[in-house]
């Protein structure tokens, strides 16, 4: 409404607009499915003795046979769950809104063909990550639903595991595996003999040991987690132990000289580390020796802190001798966030073929992330 002295000069006549002064703000406009017509030519033919045939194109070539969604729809569906953690009937229902049907069962197989079918990319990113210099490596639980009974008793869901491995910073890639055991690892890192870094879990001693390289090659070295090290001794500082606190504040001083030479190129930050990091890195590991000498008998966080930092001392040390080593192995576990959090939604996988498919599209979408592409893109184009 225009105030009362511009009203009158428009009114009157004595006022002409010479533009507009424009500001913007950020709406909403919904957006649905969208009908993709597929028109195939039709011709007609006639052969001399004057009978006709009707010929038609074949159809396109699809990744998916007889599935109703377009490569647009069926990649907004992988990623809205695979990426954001959407379970499949919420989809529905979004889809449901604008009049359009889809079964469970349907979109289920869609998705687990879909990541089936895809797994030839995770293959050859898997086989390129074996040339890395050093392969990162966590795991957490899914749940796995069982098999229907003859007597169709219910059962309880079982317990799978998604491993994570990155890969320098070339891949992410996922990998079920049904059992989280020293024979599960070893086909991951069959034949691969560089540096892996990982939690001190007794599932990756047989890699070290050499259970996974061909004879007379040798083990991966390991490479352990600071953060690993320091969780133990801060649940020991949060139960008020002053051992656990002054391991902190110890712990704390190696992040902190690290941190100065985290960004300068790989041959200058080994020189640095040994100058300024290795003198109090050994400091630190030599005062956990003695103190664990006291403290051995002892049961409890204290006991276990120390012992936990006295045994992987060597691995502990391994970052000082590469300068592209990092001190922790937080990007493991920040790659496995997605599943951790999808799974309050999702609850759990259909089968282990599921979960197995559903471990190539979540690297897909990781590695997508990693290297800065829109995954959903990325899907549609594939």
């Amino acid at each position: 409404m225009l105030d009362d002295e511009l009203e009158a000069f428009v009114r009157d006549g004595k006022a002409k607009r010479i533009g507009f002064e424009t500001s913007y703000r950020l709406g909403y406009q919904r957006a649905g499915a969208v009908r993709v017509v597929v028109a195939r030519a039709t011709y007609k033919t006639t052969a001399e003795d004057g009978s006709s045939m009707r010929l038609t194109v074949p159809r396109p070539r699809e990744l998916l046979r007889r599935c109703l969604l377009a490569p647009s729809l069926l990649a907004h569906f992988v990623f809205a769950k695979y990426a954001m953690g959407l379970p499949l009937f919420r989809l529905e229902s979004w889809l449901g809104k604008d009049g359009i049907s889809l079964d469970r069962g349907s979109t289920s197989r869609w998705a687990e063909d879909c990541g089936a079918t895809l797994g030839a990319i995770v293959g050859a990113m898997a086989k390129d990550a074996m040339s890395a210099f050093c392969l990162s490596t966590d795991a957490t639980g899914v749940a796995i639903q069982p098999a229907p009974r003859d007597d169709k008793a219910r059962q309880p869901c079982k317990k799978g595991h998604f491993f994570v491995v990155l890969a320098d910073r070339g891949h992410i890639f996922f990998e079920y595996q049904p059992e989280h055991t020293r024979a599960a690892v070893c086909p991951m890192f069959l034949g691969y003999s560089g540096f892996i870094q990982a939690d001190a879990h007794a599932i990756y001693d047989t890699l070290f040991r050499g259970d996974a390289v061909a004879s007379g090659a040798d083990p991966p070295v390991e490479v352990a987690c600071w953060a690993h090290c320091r969780r133990h001794f801060w649940e020991a500082a949060t139960a008020k132990y002053p051992l656990g606190r002054e391991a902190m504040l110890r712990i704390r001083a190696i992040f902190e000289r690290d941190a100065l030479v985290a960004e300068l190129p790989a041959d200058k930050r080994q020189l640095l580390r040994q100058q300024t990091v290795a003198p109090v890195v050994d400091d630190f590991l030599t005062w956990v020796r003695e103190t664990f000498s006291r403290v051995r008998g002892e049961r409890g966080l204290v006991a276990s802190a120390f012992g936990y930092a006295v045994r992987q001392e060597t691995a502990l040390r391994q970052f000082l001798g590469d300068g592209r080593l990092v001190m922790t192995n937080n990007a493991s576990e920040r790659a496995l966030r997605p599943i951790a959090t999808g799974r309050k939604a999702w609850l759990f996988c259909g089968s282990d073929d599921h979960a197995a498919a559903a471990a190539n599209l979540f690297s897909l979408i990781a590695s997508c992330k990693l290297h800065g592409l829109d995954a959903e893109t990325y899907l549609r184009d594939v």
